[in-house]
């Protein structure tokens, strides 16, 4: 009985988070990029702090951490911030996030026993100081998004850009 239970747990989780990252749109492929967009994280705050994109568009992210501490970038719905703030905090618990540095061997270990630990979404990219990184994303649905840095305490400081549908 407890392997059925486990095993519907797991399939139910990776359906429903499945799910949730069709309802903000999906990865892009780089021949769909219509526009590139660059954008550097500062310590608690992203320029630019607005984002214009088109119902459809796929856009090329160049992200750039000009600031002196671990940032992300992750599009998603304010609802889905606050739950992936949980992940980002278990990932500080676990000494896989430091204030400047991603113990990335840590990381790699701890995301055997759980991918959450991984950061691998297609919609975030996780940096440390003067590091760079990229996402494409398909702009297909017309849910309220925003990017934003769920380090603890940088989301509460303020580290949010809009997205604007046109």
């Amino acid at each position: 009985m407890f392997k059925f239970i486990f095993i519907f747990l797991v399939l139910t989780s990776k359906v429903c988070f499945a799910s949730s990252m069709k309802m903000i749109g999906e990865k892009g492929q780089i021949e769909d990029v219509t526009k590139v967009i660059t954008v550097k994280m500062f310590d608690n705050y992203y320029e630019p702090n607005e984002i214009n994109v088109k119902k459809g568009e796929t856009v090329k992210f160049l992200v750039k951490n000009m600031g002196e501490l671990v940032h992300e970038l992750n599009i998603a719905t304010k609802e889905m911030h606050l739950n992936h703030q949980i992940e980002m905090a278990k990932m500080v618990e676990h000494e896989i996030l430091l204030a400047n540095k991603i113990d990335k061997s840590k990381m790699k270990e701890m995301a055997k026993k759980d991918h959450a630990m991984a950061h691998k979404h297609a919609n975030s990219v996780l940096l440390e100081p003067n590091d760079s990184g990229e996402i494409i994303w398909k702009f297909n649905t017309s849910a309220k998004l925003e990017i934003a840095c769920n380090v603890p305490g940088h989301y509460e400081a303020g580290m949010i850009a809009k997205i604007i549908k046109n």
